[in-house]
């Protein structure tokens, strides 16, 4: 059958083609008689021919170029990496096309997604709740950010929220005692403040404005972030002694950022060395705007110790809530925003939120990051129970399965299985950006050259009191990476050091920094001891990051250097003549005497000559009176013979040279920035 290969059928195209798949890979061409091969119609031009028209003379048309076929681009591959860098608004009732729409994808795969979390969707333009449109934003690889409405029904004024900001001790937990009357600066540890707090104050007109201190160490910019992104108004505090500093100017900056207005408090206006005119000054030639100088931003000069400036602080704040007019929607559900968290041995975990809008009521499920639960009890920063929480209000939730991020919003839902359904949404997606940083990383650490030192790998387990403490003294520690030393913050956790961490850290040989939280008890401090684990216990962090860095100065390989360890002058050469094959060739002794440091027979010998470099070798002898001697010091005379060299002239200048291993250097600025100088 395989040379029927080119047989001809006058038969149907559609028989011919059932008989060519019969037939596997033998070709059959099939011939009709109106129709032509396989059914089309049988033209030159089916051919790819031109048929010339009928005349004497045919002349060619060469005025039109040839047509060819528009260049198609393809279509551009979605990358990952772009994916998951994407960032879309979602709201309430938002339909499947418009979710389509900012995220991308097929109405189709959207819809089966629904379907597989269990949403019954009939018509493509059905409104979705925002929980599922978030829901399935991440099924698909994409970060959301929720647009709230503000309609409601009744909206009215709401107090304040003001965050205190500024360098390390310039007084603002000071400033902030003085407006409430307490004394919380003597009880922090260290005198600097390393929480962020929220409280109410009552002023004397009555009115009441909610408080953020923020902590000005250089460790807590992210503190300082958390509280410019939820406040209405930033009071900038400026000791009038010391001025602007670095942690002011990023102050600054965080406000801007959250475009939000700034009232200026220059404190210690009481002490001798105040200049009031010159931090305003400081201020003008960084960009801000003051009163006195034309602008908008009002400046008070205030002192914590003398308490006085209070009520004009005070009525500038309260004229700059009036001008900004402050609301917002009481009804409805709640939207909050966590600025700490932390684990309490009896209530399990704790989230201090502010209520931005709407009405937060016990018994209610919450979503707050990646975890969930059912709110079982609302206290105000007293410690008072209460019912609800509404706007301005900072509170202390209780009732989450686990312990929330820093900076997580509170997101009300309508039930448990709506609540567990976007925590693991949340979870599942966090964990793959997770491992995708993970592989990332790995991946531009293959692709750096050979060449590069290989660092040493320093493995810390951090435990601290809560969330945002644990995330400034990761990100602290993290700073202190050194071309050397690699800190790799294997786990962190809020509460006191456990025999879980203590079994971390035997497995990859971590050391545990636990920051203001207790001693371990005495067993975990015996196991400890025994298995050579360091517990780092430290309540201030500008000391705990001086312990860890020296840590990793000592831990750290250091550069091999060679340095010049002395320098000997040629005085004079003898000659040894060889009296026999036995005792050797002829040898030249240069008697020098030790101008600097010290001359070592081990060594290696550089012999310079006018000042350039003309030999360099190993010493062959080192006598001392004659007597071999291995090291010859300052002031002393020697004489040494060069191997393998013998052109010696009086005057020249033997150098003794020294391998050294350099070691890092652990610096700290005034402003309490750290880092490793290698």
């Amino acid at each position: 059958m395989g040379s029927c290969s080119g047989i001809n059928f006058s038969i149907d195209t559609w028989v011919c083609r059932k008989i060519a798949s019969c037939f596997g890979q033998m070709q059959f061409r099939c011939f009709h008689a109106s129709t032509g091969w396989f059914g089309r119609k049988r033209t030159d031009e089916s051919f790819g021919l031109k048929t010339p028209k009928k005349g004497k003379f045919v002349k060619r048309d060469t005025s039109k170029p040839p047509v060819e076929a528009p260049y198609v681009p393809p279509k551009p591959r979605r990358s990952t990496k772009s994916l998951a860098d994407k960032t879309i608004d979602i709201f309430e009732g938002m339909t499947v096309v418009e979710l389509a729409k900012h995220t991308g994808e097929s109405i189709a795969t959207l819809q089966s997604i629904l379907v597989n979390v269990g949403e019954k969707i009939e018509s493509e333009f059905d409104p979705l709740s925002i929980d599922v449109a978030e829901l399935v934003a991440m099924e698909v690889g994409i970060n959301v950010r929720r647009l709230h409405s503000s309609e409601g029904s009744e909206i009215l004024p709401r107090p304040p929220v003001v965050t205190v900001m500024g360098h390390v001790d310039h007084g603002k937990t000071s400033l902030l005692d003085a407006l409430r009357q307490t004394s919380v600066a003597a009880g922090e540890a260290g005198g600097i403040t390393q929480h962020l707090g929220a409280f109410v104050v009552s002023m004397q007109s009555g009115a009441s404005i909610t408080f953020l201190d923020t902590p000005g160490h250089a460790a807590f910019s992210a503190m300082r972030a958390r509280g410019a992104a939820v406040t209405d108004i930033v009071v900038l505090v400026v000791a009038a002694d010391d001025g602007v500093m670095p942690q002011t100017l990023e102050a600054m900056s965080h406000a801007k950022e959250a475009n939000v207005p700034i009232v200026v408090a220059i404190n210690k206006c009481d002490k001798p060395a105040a200049n009031a005119e010159r931090v305003k000054l400081q201020l003008a030639s960084e960009g801000l705007l003051l009163e006195d100088m034309g602008g908008d931003v009002q400046v008070v000069e205030v002192s914590a110790i003398k308490k006085t400036g209070l009520d004009n602080l005070e009525e500038c704040l309260l004229l700059q809530a009036e001008m900004m007019d402050l609301k917002a929607r009481i009804d409805g559900p709640a939207q909050a925003y966590v600025v700490e968290a932390r684990l309490d041995r009896g209530r399990g975990p704790l989230a201090t939120a502010i209520v931005k809008a709407g009405t937060l009521v016990c018994g209610q499920h919450v979503v707050v990051g990646s975890e969930w639960g059912r709110i079982r009890a609302i206290r105000n920063m007293v410690g008072t129970l209460t019912d609800q929480a509404r706007p301005a209000m900072p509170i202390e939730i209780e009732g989450l399965k686990g312990l929330p991020m820093a900076g997580d919003d509170v997101v009300v839902v309508e039930s448990e299985e709506r609540a567990r359904m976007l925590s693991a949404g949340r979870t599942r997606k966090f964990e793959k950006d997770r491992l995708k940083r993970i592989s990332e990383g790995r991946t531009e650490v293959l692709e750096q050259s050979e060449e590069a030192p290989q660092r040493v790998e320093m493995p810390i387990i951090v435990k601290a009191d809560v969330q945002g403490t644990v995330q400034a003294v990761t990100d602290a520690l993290k700073s202190l990476n050194s071309p050397q030393v690699f800190v790799n913050v294997v786990h962190v956790g809020v509460g006191p050091i456990s025999q879980s961490d203590l079994d971390l850290a035997q497995a990859c040989g971590a050391c545990i920094v636990g920051f203001n939280v207790k001693s371990p008890p005495s067993s975990i401090s015996l196991a400890a001891t025994r298995a050579s684990i360091k517990i780092l216990l430290h309540r201030v962090i500008y000391r705990l990051l001086e312990d860890v860095g020296n840590l990793i100065v000592d831990t750290a390989p250091g550069t091999s250097e060679t340095k010049v360890a002395g320098e000997a002058e040629v005085l004079d050469i003898f000659e040894l003549k060889g009296r026999s094959k036995a005792k050797g060739d002829d040898v030249k002794i240069a008697g020098c005497r030790v101008i600097d440091g010290y001359v070592m027979k081990s060594s290696t010998l550089r012999l310079l000559r006018s000042g350039e470099v003309v030999f360099e070798g190993c010493c062959a002898s080192l006598k001392r009176e004659k007597q071999d001697v291995e090291t010859v010091r300052k002031g002393s005379e020697c004489g040494l013979v060069i191997r393998d060299w013998d052109d010696l002239q009086i005057g020249d200048i033997i150098q003794c040279m020294e391998q050294v291993i350099r070691k890092p250097k652990f610096i700290s600025s005034e402003s309490g920035a750290v880092r490793i100088e290698c």
